[in-house]
């Protein structure tokens, strides 16, 4: 068979009753089996459908937006620097979950017992996830829909274009949404499974991603179809605004009827308005000084779920998280108090000392890059070889490393869309869908991130007197709110910026030039030899920064820097077009 399509059957289970947990957490498949002897009852769809969370993206280190303009962390996939060429084999083009969903479905229509509605419902779901990943890696691809035995003429067929894919991908979870429960009727042994508010967030993720795609970049890299790429079958312009309106539509059901919650526990004294840092290391009540555990988590819609006794992450993440180093694009990216943007704001304290920059800033700054400190002036700087850009992140790593956790001990769920990503995607579309954003709706949506965040609201007053650009203002929220969350650079893509803004340097620390002194001095007001310029290959580079052009350490340099339009889109690998000559390249490789 070819081996696109090369698919063995294995299904998992969550036996027993050990805990709540334990039936949908413990994963590892009891036993091999064969659709002859499969699907019999409504509890052999379950434990298919089962295996199908596994396919959910989960810890990992290559998830966490090393390869965007707000990590300095280079050189992480080769695509983000225009480095890329087409590989042998590999690299996403993968339709062995496909053949799974399809065959839940087929067995499926045939079957005549107790309700499976719910499974249905899932495999739709994760039929429309899958093709949603190979629609943002590549584009067009073919749409496989039914089983396919060895001869299957399916298995040589061309490429559907991004516009059929996008079709299937929202039919197929219309059909989900239908079908799929609500989370307040999921019960506490199969939370983690997939909701029908899931369904519909996720689904307005989708409409917002093909929508804001077709507006900036259009068709420029479908390819014609017939010498490149996957063609422009199917597109109609007027989708872009009905996409947008049910966008809106969807968000503002979840926001209205799904019982989510920001997860704001900052008015208890013991979280030390920490909320957005024990968010992402969330698991039992001693994951915090608070004591609240996953239960209290209601901002969490779609999410891989882990557990310490059951299924550990088996992932370093403490100690990966140390590692993702900001950029200097993203710390002048995060507002002031008064909400400005720090070239706006008179808050902003500039970068004479180690903690200046930190003065008076949106709290996720704090959460993000010092974890469980209260203060900057306890930040430890870091500066090195290549790679280090002068800051420690924080996100992810776990309260207690070392003694509550250990190393690949950390078990918290990995999030995949949260309250949070709704509230953006709604203001998001609704200032695409209207050229304009009432402050109501931006009190019922990303306002409730500020809040959270210790910073003024976002006003059309505000943006007005201080000539800030709406869209840019909710963009800017999108891309702090969501920081190291796998977002971002699919975000570069569809509004069309992915050049502009990958292709300057990656820059880290402002350490002199003008009246600012290096060495730094450090919270005590002692001069230390923190940086030594001929740590970084790159050297320094002047640029513009919120307190005037400034030089800042260069982590990796402009001049490796080539993207273009073509890396919009991924190449698929030259064995999958050995194995089917119907299948074009994309333009411009």
């Amino acid at each position: 068979m070819k081996r696109l399509y090369k698919y063995l059957i294995i299904g998992s289970m969550g036996l027993g009753t050990l805990s709540c947990q334990k039936q949908f957490i413990d994963l590892d498949p009891p036993a091999q089996f064969t659709d002859a002897v499969y699907f019999k009852k409504a509890s052999d769809f379950k434990a298919f459908a089962t295996d199908f969370y596994n396919r959910l993206p989960g810890w990992n280190f290559n998830s966490m937006d090393n390869n965007t303009d707000l990590s300095a962390n280079n050189k992480s996939n080769d695509f983000d620097l225009g480095h890329g060429t087409i590989a042998a084999s590999g690299v996403g083009w993968d339709y062995a979950g496909i053949r799974s969903f399809n065959t839940l479905l087929e067995k499926a229509a045939a079957y005549t017992g107790k309700d499976i509605g719910q499974y249905v419902g899932e495999a739709y779901f994760f039929r429309a996830f899958a093709y949603f990943n190979l629609l943002k890696t590549f584009g067009g691809v073919p749409l496989i829909t039914t089983m396919l035995d060895i001869d299957s003429p399916e298995l040589y067929g061309a490429r559907n274009s991004r516009y059929e894919v996008t079709a299937l991908i929202l039919a197929d979870l219309d059909q989900a949404i239908s079908k799929l429960p609500i989370e307040q009727n999921i019960p506490a042994t199969d939370k983690g499974r997939v909701s029908q508010w899931a369904a519909k967030a996720f689904k307005a993720q989708v409409l917002l991603y093909e929508a804001t795609w077709e507006k900036y970049v259009g068709q420029k890299t479908d390819g014609d179809g017939v010498t490149t790429g996957a063609g422009t079958a199917g597109y109609n312009a007027s989708n872009v605004n009905k996409y947008l309106t049910e966008a809106v539509a969807l968000s503002k059901d979840v926001m209205d009827n799904g019982g989510y919650e920001i997860w704001n526990k900052n008015a208890d004294a013991k979280m030390d308005s920490l909320s957005s840092f024990y968010l992402f290391n969330l698991e039992d009540a001693g994951s915090n000084p608070g004591g609240y555990d996953k239960s209290t988590n209601k901002e969490f819609i779609l999410y891989k779920t882990f557990d310490y006794t059951y299924k550990q992450a088996r992932m370093n993440i403490s100690w990966t998280a140390w590692q993702l180093y900001p950029s200097r694009k993203f710390m002048d990216m995060v507002v002031c108090k008064d909400g400005l943007p720090p070239e706006k704001s008179p808050l902003f304290q500039g970068y004479h000392t180690i903690t200046s920059e930190f003065q008076n800033r949106d709290l996720r700054m704090f959460n993000y890059l010092f974890g469980a400190r209260t203060a900057p002036t306890t930040v430890t700087l870091t500066f090195g070889s290549l790679g280090y850009s002068g800051y420690n992140n924080s996100k992810y790593a776990v309260y207690g490393y070392g003694s509550r956790r250990k190393d690949n001990e950390e078990s918290a769920n990995w999030p995949i869309i949260r309250l949070a990503e709704v509230y953006l995607t709604y203001a998001e579309a609704l200032y695409e869908l209207n050229g304009s954003i009432t402050d109501g709706q931006l009190n019922e949506s990303i306002n409730k991130l500020r809040a959270r965040s210790n910073v003024k609201p976002l006003t059309n007053v505000l943006a007005g007197a201080n000539d800030l650009n709406m869209l840019e203002e909710i963009r800017r929220e999108r891309a702090v709110e969501l920081y190291r969350e796998g977002k971002r650079f699919d975000d570069l893509k569809r509004w069309g910026i992915l050049e502009a803004a990958l292709n300057p340097s990656r820059l880290g620390r402002v350490v002199g030039g003008g009246s600012y002194a290096t060495p730094f001095k450090d919270a005590s007001g002692n001069a230390t030899p923190i940086y030594a310029p001929n740590t970084y290959v790159y050297g320094e580079e002047a640029v513009a920064t919120p307190a005037g052009t400034l030089n800042c350490v260069v982590v990796d340099s402009y001049q490796n820097h080539s993207v273009a339009l073509k890396h919009y889109l991924y190449p698929i690998a030259t064995d999958q077009i050995d194995l089917n000559e119907k299948l074009l390249q994309n333009p411009g490789y």
